[in-house]
C-alpha cells in the first residue's frame, strides 16, 4: 500500500522519504528492507514515484475544475479560454514531475552537423524585382513577443512603449519598418503582439493610434497560468479575475507558449487561409530584428525537403556568455540554455572557443508547420522552473517553456549565423545609451550603425545603480554623448554630463559614496580614469 499524496507533504519530501528507506543497506545487494531484497525495493521506489505523479496531476486537474467553477462571473467564451489555458498548464507539470535528472546528459553533446548552421553571407541576395519582392512580403506575417513591462528600467507599463530613440518607441519603430515595407512593394505584412495579461489591456489602447498606418495590427495574449506551490504543488489562486492584473497569483508561462496561443486565438488558421506561409518572431525590445529580405527569399526558395524552422544565431563575445546556443544532441539539432547546464559544466558553456554562437531569439517559421504539431500534440519543449518567493514567503514555481526550444520538433531545423546587426537588445539604460546615441542612423524605423565609426564593434557600457531607472539616466545627460570612438565606458555613482560631451578608448569614471562627478560641457575624454569628486555649480 503506497501512501497517499496530500496537501501536506509534497511528493518530493515523500519519494526522499522511501529512497532514503530503501537507501540504509545500499552496500548490500542482498540485504532486505521489510523482507524484500534491493531490486524489489527501487521497483517499489518506481510504482511509488508514478502514483504519487498520477495522484499530483489528478489533484492539480481537481483544483483547476475548482477554479473554473468557482468563477460564475465569466463569460462562456472567457471559461472555454481559461480552459484551453489550464489545459496547456496540466500538460506541462506532466512533464515537469515526469523528469528524471537534467534534461541534457553533458558527455552524449556532440559538435554541430555541417550545414545545420548556414552563414549569413552564403544566403542568395534577393529579387531586384520590386514584383517579385512583394510576392516573398505578402506570404509573410511579423510578430513581435510583447509581455514584458519596463519594471526593470525604472517605467510603468509595456516595456514597448518606452521612448528610445528621436522620441519613438520600440512599438513605433516596429510600425515604421513595416509600414515603410508595405508602401515601399505594395505588399501586405501584418503586425501581430503576443502580449501577456500584464501588458494586453494597455497595449489595445497604445495600437489605435496606429489606425491610419499601412499596417494591419493584431494582438492576442498569451496563456495565463496560476503559480504552484512549491511544497503542495497545488495552485495558489483561489479564484479567477481576468480584471485584476496585479496579483501575484499568476504568470505568463515564458515565451515558448507563443505556439499554443498563436493557434487558440484563431490568428494561426487565419493566416493560412490567407495563403501567408512564414512567420518571423522576435523579441520587441531587439530593435536589430527587422524583415530581412535576404533570410526571407531564401527560405520561401528552397530546393529539396524545405527548411519549417530556421533560428538566427551570431557570434558569442564576452558579453553573451549567458546565451543559449546550438547543440547536436542525440542525431537533432536543440538549443541548450544554461538552465539545462549541470553546476559542473557552466564554466565550459559559457567558453567563448567551444560554443562560439548564440540564439538571437530571431526565429523563421512555418506556419502550417506550427499548426500540425500543435493539432497532434508533438510542440514539446524542456520545461523551465522558475523558483518564486511571493510578498507573503510563500515559496512557489512558475513552469515555463522557451520558444527556440521548439526547434527539435520541426523537420530540418537549421540556424543562419548572421550578423551582429541584428541583435540590439534593450534591456538596460546601458543599452538605451548606445541606441540614443551617434553610433547609430535611424532610417524608416530601422537602425544601422554610423559609417563614420571605423571598426564594425559595439561599445561595451556599464552604467552604476544611478543611472538604473529611464527618468534618472535622462537627467544625468544633459545631451547625447559622442561615443563614435568609444570602446569601453564604466560609470560608478553621482555621475553627471553636460552637453556636448565626447567619449574615446577606455573611460571609467568613478565617484566614491557621498560625492559627485560633473563631466563639464564639450569635454573629451579619451583613455581616462576620473575619480573623487569634481563638482560643477551655477552662480
Amino acid at each position: 500500500v503506497y501512501p497517499k499524496y496530500s496537501a501536506v507533504m509534497s511528493i518530493q519530501d515523500l519519494v526522499v522519504q522511501l529512497q532514503g528507506q530503501a537507501g540504509d543497506n545500499d552496500s548490500d545487494e542482498d540485504s532486505g528492507f521489510a523482507g524484500q531484497p534491493m531490486a524489489a525495493r527501487m521497483d517499489s521506489v518506481r510504482q511509488f514515484k508514478m502514483l504519487g505523479q498520477t495522484d499530483a496531476e489528478v489533484l492539480l486537474r481537481s483544483e483547476l475544475t475548482k477554479l473554473l467553477e468557482n468563477s460564475k462571473e465569466l463569460t462562456e467564451q472567457q471559461s472555454l479560454e481559461v480552459r484551453k489555458e489550464f489545459q496547456g498548464l496540466v500538460d506541462l507539470f506532466r512533464r515537469y514531475l515526469k523528469r528524471s535528472g537534467p534534461s541534457i546528459e553533458w558527455a552524449k553533446i556532440e559538435p554541430l552537423c555541417e550545414g545545420t548552421v548556414h552563414r549569413y553571407e552564403t544566403l542568395s541576395k534577393p529579387p531586384e524585382d520590386p514584383a517579385a519582392v512583394k510576392v516573398l512580403l505578402d506570404k509573410l506575417v511579423v510578430l513581435k513577443l510583447n509581455g514584458g513591462l519596463g519594471t526593470s528600467m525604472g517605467c510603468t507599463g509595456p516595456k514597448s512603449v518606452i521612448s528610445v530613440r528621436s522620441g519613438l518607441t520600440f512599438l513605433d519603430l516596429t510600425v515604421k519598418q513595416i509600414e515603410w515595407l508595405n508602401q515601399q512593394y505594395g505588399c501586405n505584412v501584418p503586425l501581430v503582439l503576443m502580449n501577456s495579461f500584464n501588458t494586453h489591456e494597455d497595449t489595445l489602447k497604445i495600437v489605435r493610434k496606429y489606425q491610419h498606418c499601412g499596417v494591419k495590427i493584431h494582438t492576442f495574449s498569451q496563456s495565463r497560468y496560476p503559480r504552484i506551490n512549491k511544497e503542495s504543488l497545488l495552485p495558489v489562486a483561489t479564484h479567477i479575475d481576468l480584471e485584476n492584473t496585479e496579483s501575484d497569483w499568476w504568470y505568463p508561462p515564458g515565451h515558448g507558449d507563443v505556439y499554443a496561443a498563436f493557434a487558440n486565438c484563431g490568428l494561426l488558421e487565419t493566416f493560412i487561409n490567407e495563403g501567408k506561409e512564414l512567420v518571423f518572431i522576435s523579441n520587441v525590445d531587439n530593435l536589430g530584428a527587422t524583415v530581412d529580405l535576404r533570410i526571407l527569399s531564401s527560405l520561401l526558395n528552397q530546393t529539396g525537403k524545405p527548411s519549417q524552422f530556421v533560428m538566427e544565431v551570431t557570434d558569442k563575445t564576452r558579453a553573451d556568455v549567458k546565451g543559449g546556443t546550438l547543440i547536436n544532441y542525440q542525431g537533432k539539432l536543440r538549443l541548450l540554455e544554461i538552465a539545462q547546464v549541470p553546476a559542473d559544466f557552466q564554466d565550459e558553456f559559457k567558453s567563448v572557443s567551444k560554443f562560439k554562437i548564440f540564439n538571437t531569439n530571431n526565429l523563421w517559421i512555418n506556419l502550417k508547420a506550427i499548426d500540425n504539431l500543435v493539432k497532434s500534440g508533438g510542440m514539446h519543449m524542456e520545461v523551465i522552473i522558475n523558483n518564486k518567493m511571493l510578498g507573503n514567503g510563500l515559496k512557489v514555481i512558475q513552469l515555463e517553456t522557451a520558444a527556440g526550444a521548439a526547434m527539435k520538433n520541426f523537420e530540418e531545423a537549421h540556424g543562419i549565423n548572421v550578423p551582429r546587426s541584428r541583435f540590439l537588445p534593450v534591456k538596460t539604460t546601458s543599452d538605451l545609451l548606445l541606441i540614443m546615441s551617434n553610433l547609430y542612423e535611424l532610417k524608416h524605423g530601422m537602425l544601422t550603425m554610423n559609417p563614420q565609426r571605423s571598426f564594425p564593434s559595439v561599445p561595451l557600457v556599464k552604467l552604476g545603480t544611478h543611472f538604473k531607472n529611464v527618468k534618472d539616466f535622462l537627467e544625468r545627460f544633459a545631451s547625447n554623448p559622442d561615443v563614435l570612438e568609444l570602446d569601453h565606458l564604466t560609470v560608478s555613482g553621482d555621475v553627471c554630463f553636460g552637453k556636448g560631451v565626447t567619449l574615446k578608448g577606455t573611460v571609467i569614471i568613478i565617484a566614491n559614496h557621498g560625492e559627485r562627478i560633473d563631466i563639464p560641457p564639450g569635454a573629451v575624454l579619451e583613455n581616462k580614469i576620473v575619480s573623487g569628486n569634481l563638482r560643477i555649480l551655477d552662480h
